[in-house]
């Protein structure tokens, strides 16, 4: 692929996301939204982020696999309690990377 096509899309994909998203925001920021309805989308992005992390970290290969070996698992729980104890995002990411590489250096050498 070119540079040139490579550019459009970027650009393509660019007019897309926010052909889709504008409309909805637009309109949503003519709304005064109940209290109800603002605490509610507080918890779309924990959702979200869970729905994606969350196949990820217990079927790597597919299947449901729960075996000490999977280090996602491993690196998964590490770094949710990590989260859960300091609330810093910033160190949750590093330490559980960290835990991923070192997981997998130790599996693997066995």
């Amino acid at each position: 692929m070119d540079s040139l096509s490579e550019f459009l899309l970027v650009v393509g994909m660019a007019l897309v996301t926010f052909a889709a998203r504008y409309p909805i925001l637009a309109f949503f920021g003519r709304l005064n939204p109940r209290p109800y309805v603002l605490s509610a989308l507080k918890f779309v992005p924990p959702a979200v982020l869970s729905a994606i992390i969350a196949p990820s970290m217990l079927m790597p290969e597919g299947a449901l696999d729960l075996q000490p070996r999977n280090a996602f698992l491993v690196a998964g729980i590490l770094a949710a309690l990590i989260a859960w104890r300091t609330k810093n995002l910033l160190l949750t990411i590093f330490l559980g990377m960290a835990a991923l590489w070192l997981w997998r250096a130790v599996m693997g050498a066995l």
